[in-house]
């Protein structure tokens, strides 16, 4: 059975939820072979599927941006002829495919939200106003995967490591990494990881402590229109929509959100919507399986108290 090589995106040394997706993806292909670019929990490679775990040594990458990856990547494409390569579908992620398909002189998918066994990928496109279905022709497969496309599944690997010895150009070291700071942690999950999204807009008023609220009552992340944003409302960092983020989360609870195509091209993957707005006519009551028609300042609250009752 073929590698199929999975770039493994950590934290700290811990492996993220998308990443135990992209292995349980990984096993309608081949055989997952985890590529750890530093330091990540083995443990967990092995417990979601890992048949194998290469190790690289950060130093030549760590202090640079993507370039040095997408060598070390090609190289193991060159080592392994694997049946596909796997990356999470982030800003880092889709650059580092993209160079990678360029050395191998390969096919490259983006953005997929499913992968079939035989390598065709779903992807959700122009505004996600199509569904289309695309298999790579050329090389090897490069796909990155948004995060909240497959169920992470359990399937114990024999997680054998192999330390890969990588030779990082000097071209690829042409920008380097001067500073960094952490963001603050706020105690919500990401927000392209979460399972669940409450996003606030112009109908917040500016207020987004009922939205924030709600999800706090929900272990959600906290999401912003551009409308939002724009307004200074709520950090850039947070936008949901074409020029922000995309997420796919099981639930996304929209608030004072009008649903105009910038911000659906950003959730409309979403498993279930539900949005809550003053007006009946918003756009985004077209796309919700439940709408509520009134002021998210008193829906939210009322929303907010029954959950907490119902965990207590």
């Amino acid at each position: 059975m073929s590698e199929v090589l999975v770039l493994v995106d950590a934290v700290d040394g811990k492996v993220t939820k998308p990443t135990l997706e992209l292995l349980t993806i990984a096993r309608r292909l081949g055989e997952p072979s985890a590529v750890v670019i530093g330091s990540a929990d083995a443990e967990s490679l092995k417990k979601y599927g890992a048949a194998k775990i290469y190790t690289v040594e950060d130093a030549d990458t760590k202090d640079y941006l993507v370039a040095p990856k997408a060598e070390v990547l090609a190289q193991l494409v060159e080592k392994t002829s694997p049946a596909a390569v796997l990356v999470v579908s982030t800003g880092e992620g889709k650059e580092v495919a993209g160079r990678l398909a360029v050395k191998t002189d390969s096919g490259l998918i983006t953005d997929a939200v499913d992968v079939a066994d035989d390598g065709t990928t779903t992807q959700s496109v122009f505004a996600g106003n199509f569904t289309v279905k695309a298999k790579v022709t050329k090389g090897t497969p490069i796909i990155t995967v948004k995060p909240n496309s497959a169920t992470p599944e359990e399937a114990a690997g024999d997680g054998a490591e192999e330390a890969f010895a990588a030779t990082v150009s000097d071209a690829a070291k042409g920008a380097k990494i001067t500073g960094s700071e952490p963001r603050k942690a706020s105690g919500r999950p990401e927000l392209t990881e979460a399972a669940i999204v409450v996003s606030g807009g112009r109908g917040t008023g500016g207020n987004f402590e009922p939205v924030e609220a709600f999800a706090d009552s929900l272990g959600a992340a906290v999401g912003a229109s551009r409308a939002a944003v724009d307004s200074g409302w709520y950090p850039h960092s947070f936008q949901v929509g074409q020029t922000g983020k995309t997420v796919s989360p099981q639930l996304y609870v929209a608030n004072g959100i009008s649903g105009a195509i910038q911000h659906r091209a950003g959730m409309q993957t979403s498993k279930t919507i539900v949005a809550v707005n003053k007006d009946e006519e918003a756009p985004i009551f077209e796309l919700v399986d439940f709408g509520v028609v009134g002021d998210l300042h008193a829906v939210l609250p009322a929303a907010t108290e029954q959950v907490n009752q119902r965990k207590g």
